[in-house]
């Protein structure tokens, strides 16, 4: 899709950078997990290896308020979230700048400031809490367990939009073994449920760009301009 404007340009930019090193800003948003962690590793340092094998198994705090207008859903935390707190936190991962790209925040936000998405009407979740180095580690009956959570989850906060980052994760979660990535035909009560792809450095199949522009999409859905359906 066309930005025609420097602000486009300087977002389609950021779409093929890292996360990079995470800044301040933790304050404030409600959070939904079985298990909150209490963390020691401030902003602005990189786990240790031994941080990072310490975080296998742990569950990481939610991003999410009622009533948003997208609540995110990672596939499940991976070492350097597990070890930091932060959701898409390893280096390389490009959810972060795809948001930034996409028109979805005002600036390219840092991990460590996640908790200014509420107020962006925003939120990050995951199918499965437990955090693991690869996704693959995880079971089919987490991800099915997983899903029967979600579904609950959003039907406690109800999100306008939840968007499962990983078709993988979808198809499996929720039982839909056709599924293909954009706008989904089942809902959760009101809820719409948007795929989108793994934003992982490791998912070749996605440049940066086509990151951005199918989040792009799903924002165009999210924030429809007026008389235009939804």
């Amino acid at each position: 899709m066309s930005r025609g404007d420097e602000a486009g340009t300087d977002r389609a930019r950021a779409a093929g950078a890292g996360a990079g090193k995470a800044g301040a800003g933790n304050a404030g948003a409600r959070t939904d997990a079985a298990a909150p962690i209490v963390l020691p590793i401030p902003p602005g340092r990189n786990p240790t290896a031994d941080e990072l094998a310490a975080a296998h198994g742990r569950s990481i705090p939610d991003v999410i308020a009622p009533n948003l207008r997208v609540l995110f859903c990672g596939i499940n935390p991976g070492l350097w979230s597990g070890a930091t707190g932060r959701h898409f936190a390893r280096p390389g991962n490009r959810f972060w700048p795809a948001l930034y790209a996409s028109g979805f925040t005002p600036r390219l936000i840092e991990p460590a400031a996640q908790r200014e998405l509420t107020a962006l009407g925003l939120g990050i979740t995951n199918v499965v809490a437990r955090t693991t180095a690869r996704a693959d580690e995880l079971t089919k009956e987490e991800y099915r367990a997983g899903g029967l959570a979600l579904t609950a989850k959003v039907r406690r906060y109800r999100p306008a939009w939840l968007a499962v980052l990983g078709i993988g994760a979808y198809r499996t979660g929720f039982g839909r073994p056709k599924a293909v990535v954009g706008r989904q035909s089942e809902t959760i009560d009101d809820t719409g449920i948007w795929v989108l792809p793994n934003p992982s450095g490791l998912n070749a199949h996605w440049t940066a760009a086509a990151l951005a522009e199918a989040f792009t999409d799903l924002r165009a859905a999210a924030y429809p301009r007026p008389g235009t359906a939804e």
